[in-house]
């Protein structure tokens, strides 16, 4: 167990380094977790004030469904409770992320609907909700619940004007969704623009690529291949 813990904390600071490299970041505002192997009621979690990219064994926090740190000296990010609602709703999840991802957050405000406009549009095309209450922080455990039900069963949620939310059964899956899902609203974005008016490819085709493309397995090849990618970043 002590070695699964190890290696949930290494990969959680690889997940800080891809998603700043990916330019997930936003300074120190977007923040990773994953769920503690053995311990549904516990998470680790990047902590306040830091960057994804300065996220270390020494600062990393464990925090319980209640949003209260159980270990670690760290600052708690005021909206744990995205996190901890997601959990506390969800018992498959095992990593949640909250960023700000430019053009996901551009996309929340078209009203528009994720399509299969590209492969990962095809991930989230009909799943993919909107949660906009408000755009202010979630600062409460009623706020991160009602995150957590506009989220549904879905894999992310737009959270309209301020960022997404993303939940994975694994760490390598919630990154691999959150970086799809910007790319496909850039793509959708970029689409919509130029005026494009293609027609969307059979339902049967979009569901065979979505069954493709959810294989544990690509998720672990991606995450690992956006790690290493990282590691050689300047």
């Amino acid at each position: 167990m002590t070695d699964d813990i190890d290696q949930l904390r290494q990969h959680l600071i690889e997940a800080g380094r891809i998603l700043e490299h990916v330019g997930q970041g936003d300074m120190t505002r977007g923040h990773v977790s994953a769920r503690l192997p053995g311990q549904p009621e516990l998470f680790l979690m990047k902590p306040h004030s830091v960057g994804f990219n300065e996220i270390t064994q020494d600062n990393i926090l464990t925090i319980d469904l209640e949003g209260m740190v159980v270990a670690g000296t760290a600052r708690r990010h005021s909206e744990v409770f995205i996190h901890s609602e997601i959990y506390r709703a969800r018992a498959e999840v095992g990593a949640v992320i909250h960023t700000h991802p430019t053009h996901a957050i551009a996309f929340s405000q078209t009203g528009r609907p994720m399509r299969a406009s590209s492969q990962g549009g095809a991930l989230f095309a009909g799943a993919l909700p909107v949660f906009d209450m408000t755009m202010d922080l979630i600062r409460t455990p009623e706020m991160g619940r009602a995150v957590a039900e506009a989220l549904g069963p879905h894999s992310a949620v737009l959270m309209r004007g301020h960022g997404v939310a993303i939940a994975g059964s694994t760490l390598e899956q919630a990154v691999v969704l959150a970086v799809m899902l910007e790319e496909a609203a850039r793509i959708q974005l970029l689409g919509d623009a130029a005026g494009g008016s293609a027609p969307e490819f059979a339902p049967e085709d979009v569901a065979r690529l979505r069954q493709n493309l959810m294989s544990p397995e690509q998720f672990v090849v991606n995450f690992n291949f956006l790690a290493r990618k990282a590691a050689r970043a300047p």
